[in-house]
């Protein structure tokens, strides 16, 4: 058990910022209006990536320890979500978008969950995303497969989903809590200890993936995830990468080339890099010649080609450059 019975399991909760305008101080007060009595946030640190909004200027947190990380350059979502972790020192960490919102009674139902002998087997734990009307949206994934970015590169995933399983389950796919592959990084609760044993997050990842990646290495390790379907965590969603315009993308088929190649058999990796400079872009172009986005045909090839350019420096194991998400 993380803590005696009838003490509460602590938590430092690391919210990582990027020029998220006022969503960052409402996540905090919904930190603070939290029922927290079965499950403690001793420390909360905001990490901002050099946003030039003012929006982690003037925070506050009430009754709860707060401090904000300030780097001169945006330094990547996995590097910052570490320099957060290594703040604390409490039995779990709590990585929170800055776009969410914690429905009142979340960590009370998840601490309670923790306390439970079902909890000693899992490492990791999620909530159920839900949107500003209590709708479900995407809380967990698969592990994503060579098939999964054939799918979804050519459209299978939507028409024989049998055959290509979409990489996110669906509202539909989870009426219960129980094990996944993987919750989403929106909330992500992780045992220190855990967190600690595998280094963290691999900041060879700038954006996206990075919590992919070290579910995958902590279910090898015996940490599975587990989502907890009681506790609500309302969700927005790009906040910030919203604001990447064409460079998101591009993130993306890094991250991607890059989990492939840690991850998967060598010739899997090599598969989907052809796939994903062949097939990939010619029907990424189709739909926007379908949809007479023509805008949208130069920061496509642009996406692809820089994407390339990077893949050859470093044949898929480097981070890409963080000038690529200085804000437009």
């Amino acid at each position: 058990m993380i803590a005696a019975e009838g003490t509460p399991p602590t938590a430092d909760v690391v919210i990582v910022n990027w020029n998220t305008g006022a969503c960052l101080g409402e996540c905090l007060r919904s930190i603070v209006a939290s029922d927290r009595s079965q499950f403690r946030v001793a420390r909360i640190v905001v990490v901002d990536n050099a946003s030039t909004d003012g929006s982690a200027d003037g925070l506050t947190t009430a009754d709860i320890p707060h401090e904000v990380v300030r780097n001169g350059r945006n330094r990547g979502f996995a590097t910052a979500c570490n320099q957060g972790a290594a703040r604390g020192g409490s039995d779990f960490v709590l990585f929170l978008n800055p776009d969410t919102r914690l429905h009142p009674d979340a960590l009370r139902v998840v601490g309670r969950m923790l306390r439970a002998p079902v909890a000693d087997g899992f490492g990791i734990f999620g909530a159920l995303m839900v949107d500003q009307y209590d709708r479900p949206q995407v809380s967990c994934s698969r592990f994503p497969s060579l098939r999964t970015y054939v799918g979804k590169m050519t459209g299978l995933d939507q028409l024989v989903p049998a055959l290509f399983p979409p990489h996110h389950l669906r509202p539909d796919d989870l009426t219960r809590s129980g094990p996944v592959d993987q919750v989403i990084g929106a909330f992500f609760l992780v045992r220190r200890s855990l967190f600690a044993d595998l280094g963290g997050f691999d900041e060879g990842y700038f954006l996206y993936l990075e919590e992919v990646d070290f579910s995958l290495r902590a279910r090898r390790a015996g940490w599975p995830s587990y989502h907890v379907n009681q506790a609500r965590v309302c969700h927005i969603g790009q906040v910030s990468s919203a604001q990447l315009g064409p460079w998101r993308h591009y993130l993306l088929l890094c991250s991607r080339s890059r989990y492939a190649f840690r991850q998967w058999k060598p010739h899997q990796a090599w598969l989907l890099m052809v796939l994903s400079l062949s097939v990939e872009p010619f029907a990424r172009l189709a739909v926007v010649a379908l949809r007479r986005r023509w805008g949208d045909v130069a920061p496509t090839v642009a996406a692809y080609w820089r994407f390339l350019g990077w893949f050859r420096e470093g044949h898929g194991m480097g981070p890409p450059p963080g000038p690529a998400l200085r804000r437009r």
